[in-house]
């Protein structure tokens, strides 16, 4: 590394954000922007460790030591470089990555870790400023087509890459917008929507086709898409949400979390809503303590919500690390996240009994009971209702962010014939599925998921369709076997 004692002369910095009160009066991105000398310094702090663990914490296996380095030597060119050759959208997990690769940096052992995510950020956005980032122009082209179904992480990586690999990608996505979760699923104050479409530009002028409002399964048929394509790609996500069936559910003013994240997303982008999800003035909870659970707080202090109470099932997180968690893996401890800072009641080890009401129409409130979590034989957790705990949480909204369970299976997927793994998501051996040129990545292939892991997953499928197109000979292959972007 430039600066060896990096890590011993210089904190981690927080990243400078707009007030909580000011931000909350509209959906923009809220971090400010750092001199750089702030990123220089920041990326000093990366230790010559020998053994660089950020390397397995990361799924895309990014090369951080190495673009931290260029930083620090304000080589940024280089460091886009080192960065690009791994991850393809390095825009959306410098910012909604919940950076495993910090959980796994060695200097976390006794210390801060390095700011590794927002060096990411750094980097990309350096280079879309200086004009680094260009459309493939100079590709060979092959006779073979693929088709993608579905614009998520997953599906745009994959995409991309047997897209530099030579083949005729089309890319179908079933809503009015290309992006999936990226565009639906993540709030704009986290992810501005005008970051996809600075992509997909790039994309598009690549050589990719997007084919949008096109409902696979509905509109074109399994079979018509085997018929059409040399290859079909399966990257349609986990949309299938946990629910909560219990007394009252069908009371008005319960939503799942997508549900409510979408339609809001969609009326940012100045889309027309014939039913909106109105919050203001709503006592809201939010049941389910994770990302997706904060986006709906976060997205609800925006709205004007009256007060908001999120519930986790699981008890409170330690402050630090425990002796059954140790380094380097995923540090299992309390995450307060941006929109928690905006103002939420969180309560942890409580149970939702039933959802009530005052009219037999409505919701108006929830019972809840507080629960413990005791050592079973069988070695797993047992929850343990307290007795004399029960409580009635008077509330308008309820949004149920408890998860996804499996991908949908109607329509395209039972049209394919494509078997099921036991917990629902689509079955595949190095990600071909049980019928001929059919695949999958992300998460129908392995389950709700990280950003960073449906684009790896992405990645890895296109190698596998490369190799099999290509005679059992991948063009996608690199060094011991990582992706490289051509």
């Amino acid at each position: 590394m430039g600066n060896p004692k990096g890590f011993k002369l210089y904190s981690r910095e927080k990243i400078p954000t707009v007030a909580p009160e000011e931000r909350k009066t509209n959906f923009d991105e809220f971090y400010k922007e750092t001199t750089e000398d702030f990123k220089t310094t920041q990326a000093a702090r990366c230790m010559d460790c020998g053994i660089p663990f950020c390397h397995s914490g990361c799924p895309l296996g990014n090369i951080i030591p190495d673009f931290n380095d260029a930083v620090y030597k304000e080589d940024w060119k280089s460091a886009y470089e080192i960065l690009d050759s791994t991850n393809n959208f390095p825009e959306f997990t410098g910012r909604i990555c919940p950076a495993p690769c910090e959980g796994s940096c060695v200097l976390g052992i006794n210390n801060d870790p390095v700011n590794i995510e927002y060096i990411e950020k750094s980097i990309i956005e350096r280079a879309f400023a200086e004009g680094w980032v260009k459309p493939k122009t100079d590709i060979k082209r092959k006779s073979k087509t693929v088709a993608v179904i579905g614009s998520g992480p997953a599906g745009l990586a994959c995409a991309d890459q047997l897209n530099s690999a030579g083949y005729q990608v089309t890319v179908f996505e079933r809503n009015t917008r290309i992006g999936g979760l990226l565009r639906y699923g993540i709030p704009d104050f986290k992810l501005a929507k005008q970051v996809i479409d600075r992509r997909l530009d790039v994309m598009v002028a690549s050589g990719i086709e997007f084919r949008t409002e096109v409902n696979v399964g509905a509109d074109i048929s399994g079979q018509d898409l085997l018929y059409q394509y040399d290859a079909v790609v399966l990257c349609g996500g986990s949309t299938i949400p946990r629910d909560l069936p219990i007394e009252g559910r069908e009371l008005k003013g319960i939503y799942f979390a997508m549900e409510y994240l979408e339609q809001n997303n969609k009326r940012v982008a100045g889309d027309v809503i014939s039913h909106p999800i109105e919050v203001a003035g709503k006592r809201v909870v939010v049941i389910g303590g994770g990302d997706t659970g904060s986006d709906c707080i976060g997205t609800s202090n925006r709205l004007g919500a009256e007060s908001i109470t999120q519930l986790e099932i699981l008890g409170k997180p330690p402050t630090g690390r425990t002796e059954h968690n140790p380094w380097p893996l995923w540090p299992m401890t309390l995450k307060t996240s941006s929109s928690h800072e905006e103002g939420c009641e969180r309560e942890w080890a409580v149970m939702t009994k039933a959802f009530l009401t005052d009219d037999g129409v409505n919701l108006s409130g929830i019972k809840t009971v507080r629960v413990n979590w005791l050592d079973g034989q069988d070695g797993k957790k047992q929850l343990q209702e307290i007795e004399g705990s029960e409580e009635v949480i008077p509330c308008d909204r309820v949004f149920l962010a408890m998860g996804f369970l499996h991908p949908q299976k109607a329509g395209l997927l039972s049209q394919l014939g494509v078997e099921f793994d036991t917990r629902g998501n689509v079955s595949a051996e190095d990600y071909k599925t049980s019928e001929d040129r059919v695949f999958t990545a992300g998460d129908m292939r392995r389950g709700q998921s990280l950003v960073v892991w449906a684009i790896s997953e992405g990645r890895e499928c296109a190698r596998a369709v490369d190799r099999f197109l290509n005679g059992n000979v991948s063009t996608l292959e690199g060094k011991e076997g990582s992706l490289l972007s051509l």
